[in-house]
């Protein structure tokens, strides 16, 4: 039943990704064009900034789509859109590394959130035969081109501070068959070299993809999990790209910690703010009615729990569904109907 829980959708944002020196000054750039602002008690139009280091150590990218999106309501007098959108833009999400420029962008990412002085935060999701060829397929060509894509995100990287979600769905792919059963020991083989490569880079955390809480009982996982390399990781992820809430993610979680070691995890808390979507066809993508979830924040109240990230970022689409765009693509109107709940 992989179509009803698995929350794929996960795609790839290209607008507004920036590298280099581009993101170098994304923050003068939106400072330049959000200035201004009819009174001084008008905050819709004001430069997003870095949240506090000691609650949240990662990097708020100050030209991510929904920054844009604020600026732009503001410029056009929408001032309760923008601040509407403004509840997104102020927290750190996730950067979905694009395979056709990995090292760049890796290196774009981490040395503007340097610069900072925080932490990025990143996706590597470019798995072969990635998302059974559903509203995300596809992926690396071959093993041998994932092997090499690893190796740009972590020449990209460097000895600067990252955390890194690696390949959402891919070993929970490998439990429901959704994957074929030909390429299960490539999957696994390159899942664990991914771990090892990342997690020999002086200053990277790797969290490791755990499906969510809306799936099945953590008992068919936690094997998978081994044998992709969980043990040398940071810990796993739960609920990417999906909805089920923070208190049963957290039960899911633990429960699987148990069996793996007591392995600590991150919980994606983006839209998790009403829980699941349980109506109609495909409840995980697009569902109406959704609500932002926890704000980010490494201070979580179970010791097991290392951090709430906004890991599928808020605003960016499931899929064709539901009248969304392509998987990935930011959906202003989603982005409001998610701030409008919280």
């Amino acid at each position: 039943m992989y179509r009803k829980y698995t929350g794929r959708g996960r795609g790839f944002a290209t607008r507004g990704m920036r590298t280099g020196a581009a993101l170098a000054g994304a923050a003068l750039l939106l400072a330049g064009c959000s200035s201004g602002g009819d009174s001084p008690d008008d905050t819709s139009s004001r430069p997003v900034k870095q949240q506090p280091k000691e609650k949240d150590p990662y990097w708020v990218n100050p030209d991510g789509n929904a920054a844009r999106q604020a600026a732009s309501y503001a410029e056009e007098g929408k001032k309760d859109d923008a601040e509407l959108i403004r509840r997104i833009a102020e927290q750190p999400v996730a950067e979905w590394l694009v395979p056709e420029n990995a090292e760049d962008q890796a290196r774009g990412f981490t040395e503007a959130a340097e610069k900072a002085d925080r932490d990025a935060l990143l996706v590597v999701y470019n798995i072969p035969h990635r998302d059974c060829g559903q509203y995300s397929g596809g992926g690396a060509a071959d093993g041998n081109a994932y092997r090499a894509f690893i190796d740009q995100v972590a020449q990209g990287i460097g000895d600067r501070h990252a955390t890194v979600v690696l390949e959402p769905d891919a070993v929970l792919h490998l439990v429901d068959n959704c994957t074929p059963k030909e390429f299960h020991e490539e999957r696994y083989d390159l899942l664990k070299g991914a771990v090892e490569k990342l997690k020999s880079l002086k200053n990277t955390k790797v969290y490791l993809d755990a499906g969510n809480a809306g799936w099945q009982n953590p008992d068919a996982l936690w094997e998978p999990l081994k044998r992709s390399g969980v043990e040398q990781a940071d810990g796993f992820a739960v609920n990417v790209s999906n909805f089920q809430t923070t208190e049963s993610s957290t039960e899911f979680g633990k429960n699987l910690s148990a069996k793996i070691g007591n392995k600590p995890f991150v919980i994606d808390t983006g839209r998790n703010g009403n829980g699941a979507y349980t109506k109609g066809k495909d409840p995980w993508c697009n569902p109406p009615g959704r609500a932002l979830g926890e704000t980010p924040t490494t201070k979580t109240s179970d010791p097991l729990v290392d951090a709430y990230l906004w890991v599928k970022r808020p605003g960016e689409s499931d899929g064709t569904c539901r009248g969304g765009p392509k998987a990935g693509e930011w959906w202003p109107e989603y982005a409001l109907g998610l701030a409008k709940a919280d």
